[in-house]
C-alpha cells in the first residue's frame, strides 16, 4: 500500500527551471539567495499588473482556472466603489492527499510566492496580507519567510502580514473557509455563495488565489510577458507544477512546459509502459483511460477534451494489476469523510455514494449501480461549497472509465484483482492504522436477523456462526478497519449493528493516556503576532 505522500518528495524539471530556479542550489531559498537567483522586483500599478497576468494568459493554478486578471480587476473595482482597502489571500491549504505542489513552493521558495502576492498588495494598495497554510512545515516556512522580510501583523504597520493556520482538512482549502477562518471562524464553507471580490477577510475586497499562482506571476513580472510566451504553448504559455503519484515508481513534483506528452511525464516518474488509467486533477478530478493518456498534452485545453481535467495539477496512473473500482472506493470513502457535514448533500449524499459503489462492488448487481447513479445525480449542484460536486464528479468519471471492470462487478460478482491501496490517501488522524479507534462493534439481538452483510464488509471483525447469525470479535475496532466498520453498520437491514466507544473511553472514565509532554516553542511561532 502507498504511504502517505512526503510534504517535500523530489523535484524534477523538463526543460528549463522557472519556478524551481535554485532547487539544485539550496534546499530552501531563503531571502537572500532568493534575490541572488531571482533577482530584485520592481512594483507596478495595477493596471499594468492586470496587462501583464493578461498577457501571458495566467489562471488559477488552484483548480478553478479563474483567470487572474479578471479577479484583480474586479478586487480593484470594488475597493474603488466602497471606498476601503482590500486584502490580498494566499491560499496554501494544499489538503488533497495526492497534491504536493504547493506546499514544495512554500518549503523551498517561499519568497516567489510573497513577491507575487506582494505584487498584488502593491499594485490595489492593500494593506493585508493573508497566507493559509495547513502543515507545521508549511507555517514554519512562511513564517521564517515573512520575518525575513521583516512583515509582521503588527499594529501600525504600513502592511500587516501572517500566517493563517487551518486544519488539515479537505474542506479547508475552499476559499470561503479560508476567509472564514482569518476571521476567526470555524475554517469551514459558511453555507452560502458570496464573491471573494466583492466581500471577503473583513468584509473587504479580497483578492484570493492558490500559491503558484502568485508564484506565476512574480515569474511573469520578472521576465516579461514575450520571454515568458517564449515556453509551452501559444495559448497556455508558461510552464505548470505537477504532483505525479499512484502507481509510479518515484513520487515527484515536477515543472514541465506546457505541451510536453504526458506519457513523457509519466515515464519520467516510472508509470507503468500501458496504465489501465490515469487520474487527472486529483480527487475532485476525471480518469482517462490508457489511450487518452497517451494522446494527451499537459494543458488544460488538451486534458478537458479528453475528458480529464488540469485541475490542482494531480497525475495518478494505475496499473493492470489491481482493481480501479476498489481504488476509486478507497477515495470515495475519503472524500465522504472529510464533508464538513453542513448541507444534506455534503453529510449524507457522499457516505450514501461510497456505500453505493461499496454495494456495487459487494455484488449488489443492476440494481445498486442504478441507485448509485441516482444518489451521485442527486448530491450535484445542491452543496454548500464544491466538495459534493467535486466527489460526485470522481465517483461518476470511475464508473465511466471502467466500464469493463464495473461490468464484471455487476455482472459476475468481481473482476478477480486485489485492491491494492496505490492511490495516496492520509492516515487516519495521522496515527498508524494498526492502533485502536477507541471503539467497537456491538450487536442487538433483539434486532438481528441474520441477513450476514455485515460479515461480507468486514470479516476481519465479524463471521457468521453455524445458525448464519454474526459472531463479532471482542477486539476492539483498529483505525484501519474504522471505515469497514461504519460501512457494516450503515448496511445492516435490521439496524441491529453499532458502534460504541470501548469501556475506558465511557465519558466519566478516566482514560489510560501517556502524558503529553509540553511545548515550550509554540510562542516563537506566534511572535510579532497581535
Amino acid at each position: 500500500m502507498n504511504a502517505p505522500l512526503p510534504d517535500v518528495p523530489e523535484v524534477r524539471v523538463v526543460g528549463l527551471p522557472q519556478l524551481t530556479s535554485g532547487f539544485d542550489l539550496v534546499e530552501r531559498l531563503d531571502l537572500a539567495m532568493h534575490l541572488k537567483v531571482h533577482g530584485p522586483l520592481e512594483p507596478m500599478g495595477g493596471e499594468r499588473l492586470a496587462r501583464l497576468a493578461d498577457d501571458v494568459v495566467l489562471r488559477g493554478r488552484g483548480g478553478a482556472g479563474f483567470p487572474f486578471a479578471r479577479k484583480l480587476r474586479a478586487v480593484a473595482d470594488a475597493a474603488i466603489k466602497r471606498g476601503v482597502r482590500p486584502v490580498v489571500v494566499v491560499n496554501g491549504s494544499e489538503d488533497e492527499p495526492a497534491c504536493r505542489k504547493d506546499t514544495v513552493l512554500i518549503n523551498r521558495a517561499p519568497h516567489l510566492i510573497l513577491d507575487g502576492a506582494l505584487l498584488a498588495a502593491e499594485a490595489l494598495g492593500a494593506r493585508t496580507l493573508v497566507v493559509g497554510v495547513t502543515r507545521d512545515s508549511t507555517e514554519a516556512s512562511m513564517t521564517a519567510a515573512l520575518a525575513e522580510r521583516g512583515l509582521s501583523n503588527r499594529r501600525g504597520a504600513p502592511l500587516r502580514a501572517r500566517v493563517q493556520r487551518n486544519p488539515e482538512r479537505m474542506v479547508t482549502g475552499e476559499a470561503s473557509a479560508l476567509i472564514r477562518s482569518a476571521d476567526g471562524g470555524p475554517a469551514l464553507p459558511p453555507g452560502r455563495r458570496v464573491r471573494a471580490a466583492e466581500s471577503g477577510v473583513g468584509g473587504a475586497p479580497t483578492l484570493l488565489s492558490n500559491a503558484e499562482t502568485f508564484a506565476q506571476l512574480a515569474v511573469a513580472a520578472r521576465i516579461g510577458p514575450s520571454r515568458y510566451r517564449g515556453t509551452g504553448l501559444y495559448d497556455e504559455p508558461g510552464t505548470v507544477l505537477l504532483t505525479l503519484s499512484g502507481a509510479v515508481a518515484r513520487p515527484m513534483v515536477v515543472e514541465v512546459p506546457t505541451g510536453v506528452p504526458l506519457r513523457y511525464v509519466l515515464q519520467l516518474a516510472g508509470a507503468p509502459p500501458l496504465p489501465q488509467g490515469v487520474l487527472t486533477g486529483g480527487y475532485h478530478g476525471s480518469w482517462l483511460d490508457a489511450v487518452a493518456a497517451h494522446d494527451a498534452v499537459v494543458s488544460r485545453a488538451s486534458l478537458e477534451a479528453l475528458g480529464g481535467a488540469l485541475g490542482a495539477g494531480a497525475i495518478l496512473p494505475i496499473g493492470p494489476e489491481t482493481c480501479a473500482l476498489g481504488e476509486g472506493l478507497r477515495v470515495a470513502q475519503w472524500l465522504a469523510d472529510e464533508s464538513a457535514g453542513q448541507c444534506g448533500p455534503c453529510r449524507l449524499g457522499l457516505p450514501a455514494a461510497a456505500s453505493g459503489l461499496a454495494d456495487v462492488l459487494n455484488g449488489g448487481g443492476p440494481a445498486a449501480l442504478e441507485a448509485l447513479r441516482e444518489i451521485t445525480r442527486a448530491v450535484k449542484g445542491r452543496g454548500a461549497c464544491k466538495h459534493p460536486d467535486g466527489s460526485a464528479r470522481f465517483i461518476a468519471s470511475t464508473l465511466s472509465a471502467f466500464k469493463d471492470d464495473l461490468a464484471m462487478h455487476v455482472l459476475s460478482g468481481g473482476c478477480g484483482r486485489e485492491t491494492r491501496g496505490v492511490l495516496p490517501l492520509p492516515r487516519p488522524g495521522g496515527a498508524d492504522p494498526g492502533l485502536p479507534s477507541g471503539e467497537r462493534l456491538v450487536v442487538d439481538w433483539t434486532l438481528c436477523q441474520g441477513h450476514g452483510l455485515c460479515a461480507d464488509v468486514v470479516p476481519e471483525l465479524i463471521t457468521l456462526g453455524p445458525d448464519g447469525f454474526p459472531s463479532v470479535a471482542d477486539a476492539g475496532v483498529p483505525l484501519a478497519l474504522r471505515g469497514r466498520a461504519q460501512r457494516a453498520v450503515r448496511r445492516c437491514p435490521a439496524l441491529a449493528l453499532r458502534l460504541e466507544r470501548a469501556a475506558d473511553q465511557v465519558p466519566g472514565r478516566q482514560p489510560r493516556r501517556a502524558a503529553l509532554p509540553g511545548a515550550p516553542g509554540r510562542k516563537a511561532l506566534e511572535s510579532g503576532w497581535s
